[in-house]
Formats: structure tokens, C-alpha cells, sequence
């Protein structure tokens, strides 16, 4: 982590510095796949992409182009191969040197991969039927630098294509160096969207505890609304 103050660093630094100190905290076996807390909400979410993008009227994705904005370690980019997506039609973005090398090792040659800051892509307007991003909004503290996130995956997108959202709406108290985006401030970030949502994902904290006794205990307590502290949510560009 970098000794210097937020006042010296800008935005992109200060998200380079807060993932940085989390995987020190923490370490990346938290968040390995072969944990039962892991894949049970994965399993979720993807169940839930596949009602949204149905929902949207898509069933034949093989032709759509997507970009995610950061990929990470590839996972998402994967699980859209899965659910038919042509792997030359897709892009990731990814900040962090790390993670784009593992998803460079991780994914086909033919998915390129952009290193960089995901507010100035260097990409055609209207070039994608979906950008997506998930969980890096509620790692941006700067209410301004949200917004030109917002806006740089807006003009990516196609009119009638959208901007695929998932993050958490919730504050983490134990945690400063992130914040929960609600769906009002989803909202107010893409003003022209017609947004269509779900909520989802068992609280992190629970499905931990829960998952340690019996994975199964995930859909038990997931089927509480009150303990779910994600949405998912299509925000579509107007034709």
C-alpha cells in the first residue's frame, strides 16, 4: 500500500490502494471457488443472469459483444462463455497488473484484454450490446469519479443494448474502503436507463457462517429478502 495521503493520489491510485490492503488483510483464499460460500453464491447469481437476460428477450447471445469493466481474474468472462457468448466477441477491462495477467493466463486468445483505467477506454462509441460490471463501484468513494465510471459505459453501449449491474447496497462496518451503492444511486448514474432488477447474493458474513455447517444452508437463508445485500440489474439504452 502506499504510504501517501488520498489528497496526493487520485481516485485510480486510492482503488489500486484499497484492493491492495484488503488482499493483505485477508488473502485470496476467501474468495477461492472451491468454497462452499464461494460457488453456492455464484451458482445464484448465475441462475439470476440467466432470468434477467430472458427476461430482456435475449435467448441467443452467440452474436452479442460484451466488455466488462473489471474483469478481474476473468471469472464473469467465463461464465458468459458458458451461457453462449463468443469469446471473440468479448473484452475485459481490468486496473490492476495482477489480476489482468491472471486472466490473461485464464482466458482465450481471442478475448482481448485491456489494461487501464476503465473511464478512458479508448473504445468506439455504441460499440457493445452489454458493459458490465460487478462489485468495483462500491470500491470508488468519489461520488465524481463514480459518475465518469457511469457515463464511459454508457456511450459504450448500443441503444437497445445495457449496462449489466451487480454490487452491493449495503455499508460494510467493518470496512471504510468500501460503500454500499443503492439502487436509487444506481438510478441517478444512469438517468436515461430503463432499469430492471433483482436482488440477490446471501450476506457475505451469513453465507460464510452458514456454508461452514451445510452449503444447502445457503438457500435456506437465502430465501430470507432482508438478508440479501446485492442487485442485479439491467439498465437498458434506449433505441
Amino acid at each position: 500500500m502506499s504510504p501517501l495521503t488520498g489528497a496526493n493520489l487520485s481516485e485510480t491510485d486510492l482503488i489500486k490502494s484499497r484492493y491492495e490492503k484488503r488482499k493483505s488483510a485477508i488473502g485470496d483464499d476467501r474468495y477461492a471457488y472451491m468454497n462452499p460460500s464461494v460457488y453456492m453464491a455464484q451458482q445464484e447469481k448465475e441462475r439470476a443472469l440467466i432470468s434477467l437476460l430472458k427476461a430482456v428477450g435475449w435467448r441467443d447471445v452467440s452474436t452479442k459483444r460484451a466488455l466488462e469493466v473489471g474483469c478481474g481474474s476473468g471469472g464473469n468472462l467465463q461464465m458468459l462463455m458458458r451461457l453462449g457468448f463468443d469469446p471473440g466477441n468479448l473484452v475485459g477491462n481490468e486496473l490492476l497488473l495482477d489480476r489482468y495477467e491472471s486472466a490473461r493466463r485464464s482466458l482465450p486468445a481471442v478475448t482481448n484484454l485491456v489494461l487501464g483505467d476503465a473511464s478512458k477506454l479508448d473504445l468506439p462509441d455504441a460499440s457493445f450490446d452489454m458493459v458490465m460490471q460487478s462489485t468495483v463501484f462500491t470500491s470508488i468513494m468519489d461520488d465524481a469519479f463514480q459518475q465518469q465510471l457511469a457515463d464511459s459505459m454508457w456511450r459504450l453501449v448500443k441503444p437497445g443494448g445495457g449496462v449489466l449491474w451487480y454490487d452491493f447496497t449495503f455499508n460494510n462496518p467493518s470496512n471504510s474502503d468500501v460503500r454500499g451503492v443503492r439502487l436509487s444511486r444506481v438510478k441517478e448514474l444512469f438517468p436515461g436507463a430503463k432499469c430492471l432488477h433483482r436482488r440477490v447474493s446471501l450476506a457475505p458474513p451469513i453465507s460464510r457462517r452458514v456454508c461452514k455447517l451445510h452449503p444447502q444452508l445457503y438457500t435456506v437463508f437465502n430465501s430470507i429478502f432482508i438478508l440479501r445485500t446485492h442487485i442485479l440489474c439491467w439498465l437498458e439504452k434506449p433505441v
